[in-house]
């Protein structure tokens, strides 16, 4: 079957319509082509977690692992960033004294 009307840059699911479309038009059976569809995708998907090594009984597990494991860099990250800028706010606030003091004369405070 020639696929005509199709493009590289034509969505995927608007070529599928297209394919469908014209295949119907030639006397297909429409059912038969979602179930063609369906199974292909199935396989697909299929080929696709097995590349990343997530085709066995243990998947599940591991995708819920990095999920877990990604939620705690978020937090330290967070935390990390916090530290930060706590420790931001107490300097500016040391200096912001520190002037007060100068401004005041009351340099031999900070001498001592």
């Amino acid at each position: 079957m020639s696929v005509t009307g199709t493009s590289g840059d034509q969505p995927f699911g608007a070529m599928l319509a297209t394919l469908m479309a014209q295949a119907e038009g030639r006397g297909v059976d429409l059912i038969t082509l979602r179930a063609l569809v369906e199974e292909s995708s199935q396989a697909g998907a299929r080929r696709a977690l097995a590349s990343l090594g997530l085709d066995d009984e243990k998947a599940r597990r591991d995708m819920d692992e990095l999920r877990e494991l990604l939620s705690a860099w978020r937090d330290a990250k967070r935390t990390a960033w916090r530290a930060i800028v706590t420790w931001l706010v107490r300097i500016a606030l040391a200096v912001l004294l520190v002037g007060i003091a100068v401004r005041l004369k009351l340099t031999d405070l900070i001498a001592q």
